[in-house]
Parts: C-alpha cells; structure tokens; sequence
C-alpha cells in the first residue's frame, strides 16, 4: 500500500513537533521533514526522538533549498544536499526531496547532475528533482532556475511531482507525470487555482488534477504522496486538523485505500 505521508511544512507555523502528533492522530503513515527555520527539523536526533515517541517514520527529508534557508546547515548548496542525505540515513527515510539550482549558483548548477547520482548511488536513497514555478513580473514570467522549472528537461533517476507548483506554472500536470514515468517517486498532493503564487491548497479545493494523478499512481508507484498544504491561515487548531483530515480522507479515496 502506499504510504501518504505529511510535510511537516503543513503545520507551519507550528514545529515539526505538531507534524508527528497530527500524523499519528489522523492516521497519517508517516512524515516529510522539510528543513528549515524550526531547530528541530534541523537536528536528526530530536527527529529520531519524535518518531519513537508519536510512532511515526520519517518518509523523507526535504532538503533546505529554499530562498529562506539558504545559509542553514551551510552557506554552500552542496553541503546542505549531503547533510539532507545524511539525515535521511540517519532517520530511516527513502527520499530527498530538492529543487534545481537557482541561476545564481553557477557552480552548483553545473555539477547538480553529478552530484546527485553520485550521493543517490552511495547511498541507496532517492534524491528526488522537484518541479518548480516562475517568477512573474511586469507582465514577463522570469525561471530562477536552471536549466528551467521542469527537471524532466535535465533527466534525473528520481522526481517529486508537486501539484500547487503545476498550478502556478501553469503546467499541464498530466504530460509532466507522464513525462517523469516510472522515475516519479514522490507527489506532494496539494492544489491550486493559477494565481501567480503557490497555493498549496486541501487536494480538490483549486483546478489542478489531484485526484487523476492518485489514481494514476494506484497500479504500479513504489513512492510516498505528501500531503503539503498550506495551514496558516486556520484560525484555530480543529480548523487544521480538519483540512489535514480532509487531505488525507482524498489522498485514501483517490489512492485506492
């Protein structure tokens, strides 16, 4: 069966530490750390204590590629990719997850390729290339990205299809998942509207092709689905727990679960 996970980026602004209790409340199968501003999601060893205590594995670690997170664990991308791995061994977990390199990291960018294959063979854990959006201002949409959004246009081993970010792009999320074929490893189930912006909303609440793209994956995906949505705008803490409960109830049904 396939496990439907959730991002601990679907709690913020509470800790990863509310991602596991919500998990195990809700009968989530596990979570993705994504790495960021909270110490806990940068310390694996605080993890590995969360995991025990809730009884909920860590499904990945998303690695801390953000503009945001640009200087946690080190100022340089490559090392912030290696630590990712590393707490990825340490935690149990299958999958990085991490975005193309901005246009500014020029000598990351050229040897991004060589170094994912080479940590993914070392380490036997999928570093999984997301899908990302461009920036659009006075009327132009601008890549931070290279070579492009699309990783499909380099060719990796392993991807994360990520929905909000489709929407956003205004890419057909059809053609993408069908381009990334039996490399797709992990889907961050969210939604979106097409607004110039990443949504991230409960699966089924914008236009994107939420439930296609689960049932699509029911036959023959060995991968994880994260839900990753946006939850800071709940005005109280059910609020949450409701749009966390309705993202997993749609990510069962559509699943085949």
């Amino acid at each position: 069966m396939i496990r439907v996970g959730v991002s601990t980026a679907s709690v913020w602004p509470r800790t990863a530490t509310s991602a596991f209790e919500l998990a195990a409340t809700l009968g989530y199968d596990g979570v993705e750390v994504m790495v960021w501003a909270d110490p806990i999601s940068q310390d694996p060893a605080a993890l590995r204590r969360r995991s025990r205590q809730y009884g909920v594995p860590v499904l990945a670690v998303h690695a801390p590629c953000l503009l945001i997170t640009q200087r946690v664990w080190s100022p340089l991308p490559e090392q912030r990719l290696r630590r990712s791995v590393e707490a990825a061994a340490d935690l149990g977990a299958p999958t990085v997850v991490i975005h193309p390199p901005f246009r500014w990291q020029r000598r990351y960018a050229d040897g991004f390729a060589d170094l994912v294959a080479e940590l993914e063979e070392s380490s036997g854990i999928a570093i999984a290339v997301e899908n990302m959006f461009p920036v659009r201002r006075f009327g132009r949409e601008v890549s931070a990205f290279v070579p492009s959004i699309d990783p499909t246009d380099v060719g990796y081993r392993n991807y994360t299809l990520d929905l909000s970010h489709t929407a956003t792009a205004g890419m057909d999320a059809r053609s993408l998942r069908d381009r990334m074929g039996t490399a797709l490893r992990h889907l961050h189930l969210a939604d979106g509207t097409g607004l110039p912006r990443d949504e991230h909303l409960v699966p089924g609440r914008g236009t994107q092709p939420c439930a296609e793209i689960c049932e699509s994956l029911a036959t023959d995906f060995d991968g994880q689905v994260v839900v990753e949505i946006t939850t800071r705008r709940a005005r109280t803490a059910p609020e949450r727990v409701k749009d966390l409960a309705e993202a997993l109830l749609f990510a069962r049904l559509h699943l085949g679960q």
